[in-house]
């Protein structure tokens, strides 16, 4: 019973920092949400940071995973990126808080951003070495890896999840607008990554 609690608060939580953000989202409206008193949480653990902690711990197992399926099939060039794009898609429709913290985590200033960083530092590692192969390969045209790397995590990030931005653009957060938004990116990484002929 005590892991199924553990589980439910780190689940709560990461819906509330995903969305609402860590700063606002205090261990009272946690313990409220979950119908909880406030010490159950502290049971857990010893402070709100920790809670934060260990719901950016979770994430980066979660991430590793999706990202290291889609590595593992082999697939090289545009169709890995491409395969990729889809995956992050995919966790912004069916995990969009799983997106929105590692938005939160990664803002200026933020007390976690190098926890995550250490965590997601092997999945970052692959893929800079995937990148650099499939250039020396003719695959990919030639650019700086570590900033064609950061290139593409803020675009496909960004494109994946700023909602607040698509709104006012006038772009709906539907499920179509979505493959609509995600076809329209992958043309553009395609045009901007196609080696030169």
């Amino acid at each position: 019973m005590a892991e199924t609690t553990r589980d439910r608060i780190l689940d709560a939580a990461l819906r509330a920092y995903g969305t609402e953000g860590f700063a606002v989202t205090s261990l009272d409206a946690l313990a409220d949400q979950l119908g909880i008193r406030k010490q159950t949480i502290l049971y857990y653990f010893p402070s709100k940071h920790a809670v934060f902690e260990a719901v950016i711990d979770a994430a980066a197992i979660d991430l590793a995973t999706a990202f290291e399926e889609e590595a593992s099939r082999g697939l090289v060039g545009l169709e890995q990126v491409e395969a990729i794009v889809r995956r992050v898609f995919r966790l912004a429709v069916a995990q969009p808080e799983l997106l929105g913290l590692v938005r939160e985590v990664t803002r200026p200033g933020s007390l976690s951003a190098d926890r995550l960083a250490t965590q997601i530092a092997p999945i970052l590692d692959r893929a800079r070495d995937f990148l650099e192969r499939e250039m020396d390969a003719g695959h990919l045209r030639r650019s700086d890896p570590e900033m064609l790397l950061l290139s593409l995590y803020s675009t496909v990030v960004g494109v994946a999840t700023e909602l607040e931005v698509q709104r006012a653009m006038g772009l709906p957060p539907t499920l179509r607008g979505t493959v609509a938004r995600r076809q329209e990116l992958t043309r553009f990484l395609r045009a901007a990554l196609e080696p030169a002929r």
